[in-house]
C-alpha cells in the first residue's frame, strides 16, 4: 500500500467523522449581514480541540467591525508544524455566509443528509472545507511522515463582504505569510484565476408629495428608473467585452437590492439601489467604476430635481494566476484525476474570493475543494444549499495527497 493509498484509507475510516464534524458547523448560523460571526469562531475552536488542533484566536477589534458594517469576527489560525526547511501551505475558507433566503424544503441550519447530500447553508461554501482541509491535515499527520515545512489553516469570516477583515487583516497585521495557499472551492476544477467585483449603492433624491398633486413633488422612483434603464442597457453592451480566461465570459451587472418610497399614496422622495459589477480579470477597476459613475450621472440628466449619491460598498479585484502556483495546480490535477476518474481542469470562475488577497500581497495560490461541478448544482446563494458527500470525500483525499507531495519535496 502506497502513502497516498493509506491517506485515502484514512479517510475513508473517519468520514463519518468528518461528516459530524461539518454539521455541527452547519449549525451554528453565520448570517452576514448582520454578522455576528464570532461565536462561530468559538464553536469551531472547541471542535478543532478534540483533534488536538489550537486554533490562534483574532478578534478584529469592534470599532473596525462595526465601520465595517458587521457585528463580531474573530479569524482563526492553525499552526501544524512540520520539519524543517520547505514551504507553508495555507488553506483558507470562510464560514460567513448570505442569509438563507426563501424557497428552503429542508431547514437552513439543520445540516440533514438525504440521499447522499448534506443540505444547509455554507455546505458548499464553505464550511464544507472547514472540513475538507482539517480532515486533510488529520489524513496527512496519520502517516508520521518525514515532512519539511508546515500547514497553517486560515478560518475566516468576511468573504461576503469582501475579505478586507479576514486574510486582508491577517496579513495587514503580518500574523501569516505562507508560500502556498489554497483556497474553498470546487471538487472538479483547479482555479488560477477569478473576476473581480464592484459593488454600488445609488441613492436617489426627489420631493415628498401627496399623491393627488403629484406635480408639487419630484419623484425619486422616476428618475431611479432612467438611472436603472441606463445601466441595463450598459449590460447588454458588456457581452461584446469577452475574457481571454477559459471559465470566464464577459462583464455583467446586477441590480439585487432597491428599497424606497414613503407610503402607496405618496410621491417617493427618495429610493435607494444596490448593484454588483463583476469584473473580468483584463478590466482595470478604476476604469470600470468611473464609467459606471459616468453612466449613472449621464442617465439623470432628463429628470429635472433629482439628484444622486453615489457610494461605493465594494471593490475586490480579479485574481491573476502568479507563476509560482504551478506546483499546487500539478498536484491536484493529478491527484484529482486519480481520485474522481476524469481530468481536473485548470481554469478562472466568474466568482470572486478571498484567494484574490493573498495573490495580491505576492502569495500564489489556487481555488480548491469540495462541491460539484458547477455553483448552480451546488445551490449556493440559492435555497436548499447541498454538499453531496462524496465530493467532499474526494476532495479531503485530494488536499491530503497534495499536501503530502508539496512537503516531501
Amino acid at each position: 500500500m502506497t502513502e497516498h493509498d493509506k491517506l485515502d484509507a484514512w479517510v475513508d475510516a473517519h468520514f463519518d467523522e468528518e461528516v459530524r464534524f461539518l454539521q455541527e458547523l452547519v449549525r451554528v448560523p453565520t448570517d452576514t449581514p448582520p454578522g455576528n460571526n464570532a461565536p462561530h469562531a468559538q464553536r469551531t475552536t472547541q471542535l478543532l480541540q478534540a483533534f488536538g488542533f489550537e486554533a490562534e484566536q483574532y478578534p478584529v477589534p469592534q470599532d473596525e467591525v462595526r465601520a465595517y458594517g458587521l457585528q463580531s469576527l474573530t479569524n482563526l489560525i492553525v499552526r501544524r508544524p512540520y520539519g524543517p526547511g520547505g514551504r507553508t501551505i495555507a488553506l483558507n475558507a470562510h464560514g460567513d455566509v448570505v442569509p438563507p433566503g426563501e424557497g428552503w424544503a429542508h431547514d437552513p441550519y439543520g445540516a440533514q443528509i438525504e440521499d447522499g447530500k448534506m443540505y444547509g447553508r455554507a455546505t458548499a461554501v464553505s464550511k464544507g472545507d472547514f472540513a475538507s482541509f482539517t480532515f486533510a491535515v488529520r489524513a496527512l499527520e496519520s502517516l508520521q511522515a518525514q515532512l519539511h515545512g508546515s500547514v497553517e489553516l486560515h478560518f475566516t469570516y468576511d468573504e461576503e463582504f469582501g475579505g478586507e477583515m479576514g486574510p486582508g487583516w491577517l496579513l495587514r497585521n503580518k500574523l501569516t505569510r505562507p508560500d502556498l495557499m489554497i483556497a474553498a472551492g470546487f471538487s472538479y476544477e483547479v482555479v488560477t484565476a477569478h473576476n473581480g467585483c464592484l459593488q454600488m449603492e445609488v441613492t436617489v433624491h426627489g420631493k415628498m408629495a401627496h399623491a393627488a398633486i403629484p406635480h408639487t413633488g419630484v419623484d425619486a422612483l422616476q428618475g431611479a428608473v432612467h438611472i436603472l434603464n441606463a445601466l441595463y442597457a450598459q449590460n447588454q453592451l458588456y457581452r461584446a467585452v469577452s475574457s481571454k480566461v477559459p471559465g470566464i465570459t464577459h462583464p455583467y451587472l446586477n441590480v439585487g437590492r432597491i428599497e424606497g418610497g414613503t407610503n402607496t399614496n405618496v410621491v417617493p422622495g427618495k429610493v435607494a439601489f444596490k448593484f454588483d459589477r463583476r469584473m473580468i480579470p483584463e478590466e482595470d477597476p478604476v476604469a470600470v467604476e468611473a464609467s459606471i459613475r459616468q453612466v449613472i450621472q449621464d442617465s439623470t440628466g432628463a429628470c429635472p430635481g433629482i439628484t444622486v449619491d453615489i457610494k461605493r460598498l465594494l471593490l475586490a479585484h480579479s485574481m491573476q494566476p502568479l507563476p509560482g502556483n504551478q506546483p499546487l495546480v500539478d498536484a491536484i490535477q493529478k491527484h484529482g484525476a486519480a481520485i474522481f476518474g476524469q481530468p481536473i481542469p485548470a481554469m478562472g470562475t466568474p466568482l470572486y474570493t478571498d484567494v484574490r488577497l493573498y495573490a495580491q500581497a505576492g502569495i500564489p495560490g489556487v481555488i480548491y475543494g469540495a462541491g460539484p461541478r458547477t455553483v448552480l448544482e451546488s445551490h449556493a446563494k440559492q435555497a436548499d444549499e447541498r454538499l453531496d458527500l462524496q465530493d467532499l470525500k474526494g476532495a479531503t483525499k485530494v488536499i491530503a495527497r497534495t499536501l503530502l507531495d508539496l512537503l516531501r519535496s
